[in-house]
């Protein structure tokens, strides 16, 4: 059988679409590959996002602003020491971009103006903080990004 060029294009462009597809199937059915927003509920962090902004603010307004230190122990969060460590209450969120399966909240309970991440909650690479707490009826955040 005798081809023309006519039918080698045709094959060409049937070749090149089948390649296409071939890869395109592959990745949206691969588990590696994953697809999903950046948090679970992305739409509703949107929706106090001027509240965040403002908490923000009142934090890094204050004489003593809060700090994130690397220790030996982990990572260590000083809070302003003029406020009363018992007044504080509120949660510290870790996100890990790369895993959602390694992202958790500690609930912020000091007796000192300090809270410790212990070191073996804390894997090697990049992660999101968020330190959000109240003291006497004010809402205050710190949001940091740290490599461990």
């Amino acid at each position: 059988m005798k081809l023309n060029w006519g039918t080698g294009i045709v094959l060409a462009f049937v070749g090149f679409i089948g390649f296409i597809l071939f890869f395109v199937v592959r990745m949206s059915l691969d588990d590696r590959s994953n697809h999903d927003l950046v948090t679970e509920d992305y739409y509703k962090k949107e929706l106090v996002f001027q509240q965040d902004i403002d908490a923000m603010k009142k934090a890094k307004a204050l004489s003593y602003p809060p700090r994130v230190e690397k220790t030996e122990a982990g990572m260590l969060i000083h809070f302003p020491v003029n406020m009363s460590p018992e007044k504080i209450e509120g949660k510290v969120s870790l996100y890990r971009p790369s895993n959602k399966h390694l992202d958790f909240d500690l609930p912020i309970s000091v007796s000192k103006p300090n809270l410790l991440i212990p070191d073996k909650r804390l894997l090697d690479g990049r992660w999101d903080m968020d330190v959000r707490w109240t003291y006497e009826g004010e809402t205050y955040l710190l949001r940091k990004s740290f490599t461990y």
